[in-house]
């Protein structure tokens, strides 16, 4: 899959959020000063080329969705991260959030429950 740009990412966030969408949707959600319409429409485009999204046509105005979900985005994503800097191994990926110097105790201890919550359904799952 290929990785969005950043004017695409956030394309494809306000699509998310809205599910289905018509140009003039998406080029509402910006702040201003907002975008040509022009511009968005390219970058929609390419989104739809690249396979996020697909469209429905009403005559000649097209209502876009997206063909992943946001999560199955992110999951991608973050796994081509661990692959390109942490040699494919999720533990050294964990591991550099640990030598992170910001966390305090309480996000320690956090982090720490989440992962015996999830051995246990792991263990739980195996038997």
């Amino acid at each position: 899959m290929k990785e969005l740009t950043k004017a695409e990412e956030q394309v494809m966030q306000y699509i998310w959020k809205l599910k289905k969408a018509f140009l003039k949707d998406i080029v509402e959600q910006f702040p201003e000063p907002k975008p040509a319409y022009t511009t968005i429409s390219t970058v929609v485009r390419v989104l739809v080329k690249k396979g996020f999204l697909q469209y429905e046509s009403f005559g000649k105005i097209r209502r876009y969705f997206p063909t992943i979900s946001k999560e199955g985005y992110f999951k991608k994503h973050i796994n081509s991260v661990i692959a390109n800097f942490f040699s494919g191994s999720k533990s050294k990926f964990a591991l550099f959030f640990t030598q992170d110097e910001d966390l305090n105790l309480t996000e320690l201890e956090e982090m720490k429950q989440m992962i015996e919550q999830k051995i246990e359904k792991l263990r739980e799952n195996n038997d």
